[in-house]
């Protein structure tokens, strides 16, 4: 950068930061957000800034991490596009007022939930899936008639830049703002009274943008991370189910995405077969060398690459390495790893390992699975393959995640139908959908009554007849009332 461009660009504080919360106050003033029309507009806006913009998109994730483009075009971009078109498809009917029944204590009456905007809200987003994380909130938050500032990850630089020129470029600058920056912008940003924050990210963080919301009684999205395990039993399709973790896991940004299978849980007996099928379909996928594989992510940066180092250092697990290992820190490459059991109090298995590490817990009998599971914090995800109803149904009824899937791996993301988001300390709220509608929508209650039906009974002087009939149509129901007034209550 140079001196002129340096002294053009200025410094985001706090001060800065409050000015452009005023001027989005001022412009929501105006109700231009709620309208039908804008929301609209901004949703079709989005879908050519994804249709002309493509390559761009590609080539900046390629710069952060070395995205393979499918990746990119099916995860990121594919998944935006159909948030926009669920949007355009639904959103006239999620503006509705809801109809609902009132109570025979307001008769005569009608009451309804009337959807309205939060106004001003703030979406921190990640840098593993930076496109796609940065602006699926956004969606919601213009759906729901929001004024939005996006805080993209400076981790994934060339995509921030690209996000804030194109937000720029293509979306009403009025209301919808890209602020770029490290932490003290962030700071700056998190010092101002939000209608919302929606934060995607690590546990760490989380409670930094937590405790910062809480002194303005800010409501709070967390989409956060977990050890998300797999469960494999010996009944399955074996080279199905190999195919469908590696596709989660290494396929998934190399295993940096928060859904990603976390660690295996199998029996003794059948771990050994499992493995050999991971290598075999392994290899099948990315080859000999998959250090020199253009279908793998690097990992993000140095210091990503020394936490994932030290974990398969540590002396409880350096050993156990069945598959993999192989490292390469100038171009930031780490190999597709299994480790075979991996003892439980093991640095690996202490925390999310966001990376393409592999760890294989085995137990007696699968049914320990459950306990193992529920001794940790609740992951954001759970798998689960077998053909065992019975145990199926017990897995889904007694472990707790944000979301499950059984015979498969990551795919409830992309069903709109389905909240995500995760539980405990995987996360709070959810969004995709419907769900990104409500997570950025305050449900108003209204009731509406006439000058009939005004009854003496609800105004002082207040005497026993009046406290019966009042116990009678609090407590509902016809035959109470009756009794009541024959003075029988």
């Amino acid at each position: 950068m140079s001196r002129e461009e340096s002294q053009k660009k200025k410094v985001f504080d706090a001060e800065a930061a409050s000015f452009l919360m005023k001027e989005l106050r001022g412009n929501v003033g105006s109700g231009t957000t709620r309208s039908y029309e804008w929301r609209v507009s901004q949703m079709k806006a989005l879908l050519k800034l994804m249709d002309e913009n493509e390559d761009h998109i590609v080539d900046a994730l390629r710069s952060d991490l070395d995205k393979p483009p499918l990746e990119t075009v099916v995860y990121e971009v594919g998944m935006l596009r159909n948030s926009c078109e669920v949007v355009l498809k639904e959103l006239k009917h999620w503006m509705m007022p809801e109809k609902v029944k009132t109570a025979i204590a307001t008769f005569p009456s009608s009451a309804e939930i009337v959807p309205e905007p939060l106004g001003v809200v703030l979406v921190i987003s990640a840098w593993n899936y930076p496109f796609l994380l940065s602006l699926d909130p956004v969606v919601g938050a213009i759906a729901a008639g929001n004024a939005v500032v996006l805080k993209p990850s400076e981790i994934s630089p060339a995509t921030s830049s690209l996000l804030a020129k194109l937000l720029e470029k293509y979306m009403d600058n009025s209301f919808i703002r890209v602020v770029e920056g490290e932490v003290d912008e962030t700071t700056a940003l998190l010092q101002q009274k939000w209608d919302k924050i929606f934060y995607t990210g690590n546990g760490r963080v989380g409670r930094i943008v937590m405790t910062a919301a809480a002194k303005h009684l800010t409501p709070v999205v967390l989409e956060l991370g977990g050890k998300s395990p797999v469960v494999v039993d010996s009944n399955v399709n074996l080279q199905v189910t190999a195919r469908r973790i590696i596709s989660g896991k290494w396929g998934l940004n190399n295993g940096q995405a928060c859904i990603s299978p976390d660690y295996v849980i199998t029996t003794k007996n059948y771990a050994p077969k499992l493995v050999d099928a991971l290598k075999t379909e392994l290899e099948n996928s990315y080859g000999k060398s998959p250090l020199e594989s253009k279908d793998l992510s690097r990992i993000v940066n140095s210091n990503h690459f020394a936490r994932l180092t030290k974990l398969l250092d540590d002396a409880k697990v350096s050993g156990k390495i069945v598959y993999g290992g192989e490292k390469d820190e100038s171009k930031l490459r780490i190999a597709p790893t299994l480790l075979l059991d991996v003892p439980r109090d093991s640095l690996i298995m202490g925390e999310e390992i966001f990376g393409p590490l592999l760890p294989i817990i085995t137990v007696n009998k699968l049914e320990e699975s459950i306990d193992v599971i529920n001794s940790g914090t609740k992951p954001l995800a759970a798998y689960l393959f077998t053909t065992d109803n019975k145990f199926k149904e017990q897995f889904v009824k007694t472990v707790s995640a944000g979301g499950m899937l059984v015979n498969d791996t990551a795919l409830h993301l992309v069903v709109h139908t389905l909240p995500f988001g995760g539980v405990g300390d995987s996360g709070t709220g959810a969004y995709h959908g419907k769900f990104s509608f409500d997570a950025f929508t305050h449900k108003k209650a209204v009731l509406y009554r006439s000058f009939m039906g005004d009854a003496s009974i609800r105004y002082p002087p207040y005497t026993n007849t009046k406290l019966r009939l009042m116990k009678a149509l609090i407590g509902g129901g016809i035959l109470n009332i009756i009794r009541a007034l024959l003075g029988r209550s």
